[in-house]
């Protein structure tokens, strides 16, 4: 190897570190929850996790643990294979069935996680003629997933149905034989939720298609946790849903597409990371399986998970942090500057609260926050512990009076 590429490389990396926007990984010795075992110099020590995706708090649930001990004794390790040659199982089909009814859809596939959901959706289904139309603040993985079309791109700014409808009708006069408006269901740096109803009248008076990426709705918002077409009255007038398993949905890995049969069929055919990856683990689609079950009928810890967001939402804003508005689990807490994000997060660690700071590229520069995310998980007692712990560190470090 060149030395020349690896010094490049080194450069690089001392730039990110000289802007204080390195991301340092910590390690996790035990199982995923509301508290957790963290790995430290002076041995392992308990926190309150603000920052898993853990919605429901089923990540480490006994009924899924046993459901995917049961897959693995029943269906094996792994599949060695993709799906049409020979990795499809009855427990794969299964889930992709169950997953289609409980978003009231025709019919499901899998993927090994949302981001090849979002990756392989695009170019089997629409080509040079086609125009696809996406929120300025759509997921990575739908940013890239357009790029690998040929389908002509339009963007709209976040949330703005005025310039959608321009949008729109720029797409209509430059001819689009099919059009598509693809969006977050709940955006996952800010916690707002897409305006569905509003997206999916102008899709009716353009004659496009909806596309949602639920993966941050799906299992904990809406009636029975159906996600954000159903919080919002959308419904069926949302044509494709994406998601995943790794959030609230027990919190392992796989994605999904849900949506009437012609299209899943077709990506069963074309799509290239169906094609080309691996089966979901028997047990991670087991587990996934009890999971559905659990989150359907978990409106217990939908309102704990509520009751959480209201009371940590409102002692921080009482508090005087920054806080973007937003009723769902996802509060960001705005500290705009990358070194003070990491700084607050270390003053949290310290205090027994695990938390991470997203600055730039994750973020936009200037944008740089601490993302904290409720769980039901969460006692009372941690909520309380965890918001008198923002405000000490908040003082230690200036930021609040």
């Amino acid at each position: 190897m060149p030395n020349d590429f690896l010094g490049h490389l080194r450069n690089a990396l001392s730039d990110i570190e000289g802007e204080g926007l390195y991301k340092r990984e910590r390690l996790i010795a035990g199982a995923q929850g509301g508290r957790i075992e963290l790995q430290s110099a002076g041995g392992n020590r308990q926190v309150i996790n603000l920052c898993a995706n853990n919605y429901l708090g089923l990540a480490n649930h006994p009924e899924i643990l046993a459901a995917a001990k049961a897959g693995l004794d029943t269906f094996g390790f792994g599949m060695a294979s993709v799906r049409f040659i020979c990795g499809a199982q009855t427990l794969h089909r299964e889930l992709e069935q169950r997953i289609a009814r409980y978003l009231n859809k025709d019919d499901a596939i899998l993927f090994a996680a949302c981001f090849d959901a979002n990756g392989g959706i695009f170019e089997p289904l629409f080509g040079p003629e086609d125009a696809i139309i996406s929120d300025s603040l759509n997921h990575a993985s739908i940013i890239d997933g357009v790029r690998l079309s040929k389908a002509r791109r339009y963007r709209f700014a976040n949330g703005d149905m005025d310039e959608l409808e321009d949008v729109l009708k720029l797409a209509e006069r430059e001819g689009a034989r099919f059009k598509i408006i693809v969006t977050d269901g709940v955006f996952s740096m800010d916690g707002y939720v897409a305006n569905l109803a509003a997206i999916c009248d102008l899709a009716g008076r353009y004659g496009a298609l909806v596309m949602v990426d639920d993966c941050h709705a799906t299992g904990h918002l809406g009636p029975q946790g159906r996600g954000t077409p159903a919080l919002t009255g959308a419904g069926g007038r949302v044509d494709i849903v994406t998601g995943t398993f790794g959030k609230s949905l027990g919190g392992a890995m796989g994605g999904f597409v849900a949506a009437a049969q012609p299209i899943i069929d077709v990506l069963r055919q074309r799509s290239r990371p169906y094609l080309f990856s691996n089966s979901l683990a028997p047990a991670v689609a087991a587990g996934s399986l009890k999971a559905i079950d659990i989150a359907e009928a978990a409106d217990d810890r939908r309102a704990l998970l509520a009751s959480h967001t209201v009371r940590f939402r409102n002692g921080l804003a009482e508090a005087g942090f920054e806080l973007l508005p937003g009723e769902t689990p996802i509060i960001p807490v705005m500290l705009h500057d990358a070194r003070r994000a990491q700084d607050m997060a270390r003053e949290l660690d310290a205090r027994g609260v695990y938390v991470a700071g997203f600055f730039y590229p994750v973020v936009p520069a200037g944008k740089a926050r601490i993302r904290t995310q409720m769980s039901a998980a969460l006692t009372d007692a941690d909520v309380t512990l965890a918001i008198d712990a923002f405000k000490d560190a908040g003082r230690t470090l200036r930021l609040i009076q």
